[in-house]
């Protein structure tokens, strides 16, 4: 069933759209609009998918993901873990422009709606550079992306004051890719280090 979806770069925007958005409703307009696509490329690529019985069409022209399809929860996985493989050309960018300290994914990559911001960082940042970064990633997610940038001082204050905001990031379903701010982040660092330090001391005996 999935190489029977998976089959044109429309249909993978359009698949990604709809997952990334499983509670919004979208015109063939929109969609045509968000991803540069022809309204005759979506129009046929809507009615395929429909046919499959992932897209629903509600009155004339408003079409949303169907989560009563069979395997609604794990296409959703499924496309959730293919924006941390689109993030990796992110991040390996960003730390060329940056003095990051801290990097979390969030939202639309954990699925985790508490959060409001899919990207905190933690740092110097250049930031010219940096919303080319981010351009390129909502290019590749056909999705907007929000994040937030912070410096040093204001993480620890809103860490100490029990900032909401941070305390959902550091306490939810939170991706941490740099860390070296908090206990846990220090120590999941040295374990790393340790274990790394074991396998080349195996592989030399």
């Amino acid at each position: 069933m999935l190489k029977a979806l998976f089959t044109s770069e429309t249909r993978d925007k359009l698949i990604n759209i709809f997952l990334l958005n499983s509670d919004n409703k979208y015109t063939i307009r929109q969609l045509s609009k968000r991803t540069g696509l022809q309204a005759a490329q979506i129009r046929k690529e809507l009615s395929n998918l429909k046919g499959f019985g992932l897209i629903k069409l509600l009155g004339k022209d408003n079409w949303m993901v169907n989560k009563d399809f069979i395997i609604f929860p794990e296409l959703k996985t499924l496309i959730a873990k293919a924006q941390l493989l689109s993030s990796q050309k992110f991040i390996d960018g960003l730390q060329k422009i940056s003095n990051t300290k801290f990097l979390a994914l969030s939202g639309i990559f954990t699925g985790d709606e508490m959060v409001k911001t899919d990207i905190l960082i933690v740092g110097k940042i250049k930031r010219r550079l940096f919303a080319g970064l981010i351009k390129e990633l909502e290019n590749d997610l056909a999705k907007e992306i929000k994040y937030t940038i912070i410096d040093e001082t204001e993480f620890f204050y809103r860490r100490e004051v029990m900032d909401i905001f941070l305390y959902n990031i550091l306490h939810g379903k939170t991706i941490f890719l740099i860390d070296s701010l908090t206990e846990e982040g220090i120590e999941r660092e040295n374990l790393k280090n340790k274990m790394e330090s074991n396998e080349n001391e195996s592989s030399d005996n």
